[in-house]
């Protein structure tokens, strides 16, 4: 175990637990007048026709809305003290409700964050044991209902990723390893175990991260500077553009959309994240027939355990896998080295129960539908992405990979224009080998307002000085034994009110 130099670990476990709604029982604190932020939203739905419109579930149900008095104005001046007197009466309420979690998100905390801290420092005396997120560590930028709904998100994983991250320390130390465990973010850089306890959230997406480093890797390799990513799982299908050899990054994104495809309609998070479009289609998806007779597929998943039906593992229901070997694209003999035993018979009947006795089809009629619907789902997928982002994908390279990636590539690349396909050596771990490549880095992002004619330059070299020693001291954290010259720390300007910071480790690219 001493020849193990380093560890990197990417996790889905902060995006499942979000999806699945595994995470604490949560509760909002806010700044008095404010509790109905998430009732209000953008005061807009993201479907104006809908009669029946599912709201996205934002987690918090208003009962477990609080707020507090004290206000800070958008310069971070003090309006109104904070009322340290109501806490103990609030802390009675989050006991009483059985408040695992809570998330506190004052306004204008991102110029000010004095209100949120002392507001904890006062709580924890109270609840020793409670988790709490505040809005100005976790994204400390403004408009209020994404920092909330960011904050929130965090707190709601939190404890579950303490956890996790304890138990998986203690194995591995208990295995004879201590070099340093790196995590994986959203942007497409590593962190600390201990900064990834705090901020759980920026895990959120972290495994498919690894998988457009790769990509870009590769598109720089072979010289391609406009890429598009398919990383096609077990679970799910993940697609990324690539430009000039770096993956498009967004600072906003959303989680368990209510509709598919429809922007509005999930939970807004807002961290620095590579910006790629997910959809339920991986060869562990389901498929099966609703009432009005339409053939569906996902997003519910087999998982790993039952799996599909031809895998032989106590799966019964016919997954897009089964559709792949009722159709004779996975060779028996070859597949997994013939380490596991494929059963045709076993996915014919699947296909033979859930699609063809519904729709009258046979065995390879069914397989084909279901092999058509989830590869123009996916393919779908990719043009509204690339229309969104006002890009082409016709003259671009498709790097395949993930355990199902390249089965499907050439079929997806078809109904999305895409002419040439690349797969890359083992496919099937592309994204663990792309947290390779990816650099020890952190990204602050924080909101600083200013006019023109009110301007200090000493007070924004202050501002972006707190920033750098901020990411900085990440890390090094991250990197303990590096020289610290190979650090380097870029700015940049997001819009004439925002200012971003990247700091990035050694292997920065």
């Amino acid at each position: 175990m001493g020849d193990v130099g380093g560890f990197i670990h990417g996790t889905t476990l902060a995006t499942n637990a979000l999806i699945e709604r595994r995470g604490a029982q949560v509760a909002t604190i806010t700044t008095a007048g404010f509790r109905d932020i998430l009732e209000i939203g953008y005061e807009r739905c993201y479907d104006q026709y809908a009669i029946n419109l599912e709201k996205p579930d934002l987690l918090v149900p208003r009962y477990l809305a609080f707020t507090v008095a004290g206000r800070m104005d958008a310069a971070g001046r003090e309006l109104e003290p904070l009322d340290a007197a109501a806490l103990p009466a609030l802390a009675d309420w989050l006991r009483g409700e059985g408040v695992g979690a809570l998330a506190i998100c004052l306004l204008h905390a991102y110029a000010n964050p004095a209100h949120e801290r002392h507001l904890r420092k006062l709580l924890l005396k109270e609840i020793p044991n409670l988790v709490i997120s505040l809005s100005h560590e976790v994204s400390p930028e403004a408009r209020e209902f994404d920092r909330l709904c960011t904050t929130i998100a965090n707190a709601y994983i939190q404890p579950l990723m303490d956890r996790y991250l304890a138990r998986f320390q203690a194995r591995f130390r208990a295995e004879g390893l201590r070099c340093p465990i790196l995590m994986m973010t959203a942007g497409g850089g590593m962190t600390t175990v201990e900064t990834a306890a705090r901020i759980p959230i920026r895990l959120v997406e972290s495994g498919p991260a690894g998988g457009a480093i790769l990509a870009a890797r590769i598109a720089q390799q072979v010289g391609e500077a406009e890429v598009l990513s398919f990383d096609m799982g077990g679970t799910t299908a993940k697609l990324c553009l690539i430009d000039s050899f770096r993956p498009q990054t967004t600072r906003r994104f959303e989680i368990a959309h209510a509709e598919r495809f429809l922007k509005g309609s999930g939970m807004p998070v807002r961290i620095p994240v590579v910006d790629m479009i997910e959809i339920g289609a991986g060869g562990e998806s389901l498929a099966r027939v609703d009432r009005l007779r339409q053939l569906r597929v996902g997003p519910e998943s087999a998982g790993a355990a039952p799996g599909p039906a031809g895998f032989g593992k106590g799966g019964t229901l016919a997954t897009v896998t089964d559709a792949d070997i009722a159709l004779g694209l996975i060779d028996p003999a070859r597949f997994a080295e013939g380490r596991l035993q494929i059963d045709r018979d076993a996915s014919d009947a699947a296909l033979r129960r859930d699609i063809g006795a519904p729709l009258e089809l046979n065995p390879a009629e069914a397989a084909f539908a279901v092999s058509e619907i989830v590869d123009e789902t996916m393919a779908a997928t990719g043009r509204i992405h690339a229309v969104e982002s006002g890009k082409d994908l016709g003259a671009r390279l498709m790097i395949a990979f993930g355990g199902n990636g390249p089965l499907h590539a050439t079929r997806v690349a078809r109904r999305a224009g895409v002419r040439r396909i690349l797969i890359p050596h083992a496919p099937g771990v592309g994204s663990a080998v792309g947290f390779l490549h990816a650099p020890v880095s952190y990204e602050i992002v924080r909101s600083n307002y200013s006019t023109i004619s009110d301007l200090r330059i000493d007070e924004l070299n202050r501002f972006l000085a707190e920033m750098s020693a901020e990411a900085t001291e990440i890390v090094r954290m991250g990197t303990p034994q590096s020289n610290p010259s190979e650090r380097r720390v870029a700015f940049i300007a997001t819009t004439a009110r925002a200012t971003r910071l990247r700091s990035s480790g050694p292997c920065a690219t």
